[in-house]
């Protein structure tokens, strides 16, 4: 029996645990997060957050994609984590978590969580990849983990899943891969965006990080400015704010809702 909560960060739905015990009874944590992940055959989420001690943070986690592959940082995620820390009495409304990526700082308002993510890095503006003998226009960032970002006239008429799968494996990102995302420019206040999240293997109905991403790209490009408001694929809308400096940006934050759905028990037939 394990204890968890299901929570939703803009669309974005994952399954929380308290393991600052190293109590969790599973041996292979990979295969696990894969079945738990699993929709219609057990609870189902695009990923599986472990909650451990930290002596460096209020705590420290451990992020996978529902695939089983770990992750260096997930934005919509880190708000989930950073709600449930509270709820639990883990740290109090503004704490810092450990990541791969680094320490990340939150903020927990209610529903409301703003995240300060580690200063981007890798920015790259205006290039192309070959693609079905075709050269298309893209822009990269890694916003803690790599996002590449196509600028679209509409992205409802983008064929997300297949294109955006195709970047994700595309050589130009090897080894590690890339998460793709879709975006529109509404206004300079204002972008659209859709996402093809690595490790889910799909298009995704919120990704914090490819939000934070598709911002920067716009400012970079200097179709936006701060703070700008990302629309997902989920109808919620996430809020980036940034500041310019002569290497790209810092102080970057993500704001949004980080909702509990509920909270349960897992029994073994679940994952066993």
């Amino acid at each position: 029996m394990i204890e968890f909560y299901k929570m939703s960060g803009s669309g974005n739905d994952f399954i929380l645990m308290d393991d600052r015990g190293d109590t969790l009874p599973v041996r292979d944590i990979r295969g696990f997060v894969k079945k738990v992940c699993e929709r219609k055959v057990s609870v189902g989420a695009d990923g599986l957050i472990i909650i451990k001690k930290s002596d460096k943070a209020d705590f420290r986690w451990l992020f996978f994609n529902a695939d089983g592959s770990e992750a260096e940082m997930c934005g919509n995620g880190g708000r989930c984590a950073a709600r449930y820390a509270f709820i639990r009495g883990i740290a109090g409304a503004k704490l810092s978590f450990e990541t791969i990526a680094g320490i990340i700082d939150a903020e927990v308002k209610g529903e409301i969580v703003k995240l300060r993510l580690t200063d981007p890095k890798d920015l790259k503006i205006d290039y192309a990849i070959p693609i079905d003998g075709k050269s298309v226009g893209l822009n990269s960032v890694n916003t803690g983990v790599p996002h590449a970002v196509v600028i679209a006239g509409d992205i409802e008429t983008v064929d997300v899943f297949n294109l955006g799968r195709t970047i994700r494996y595309h050589e130009a990102y090897r080894p590690a891969g890339t998460n793709a995302n879709f975006i529109q420019v509404v206004d300079r206040k204002n972008i659209r965006v859709r996402t093809y999240e690595r490790g889910v293997e799909d298009e995704t109905l919120a990704c914090g990080t490819g939000a934070v991403a598709s911002a920067l790209v716009s400012s970079a490009k200097g179709m936006v400015e701060s703070p700008v408001n990302v629309l997902v694929k989920s109808g919620e809308t996430l809020t980036i704010y940034f500041e310019r400096n002569q290497g790209g940006f810092e102080k970057v934050y993500l704001e949004g809702t980080a909702k509990v759905v509920y909270q349960g028990t897992l029994w073994n037939e679940a994952y066993a």
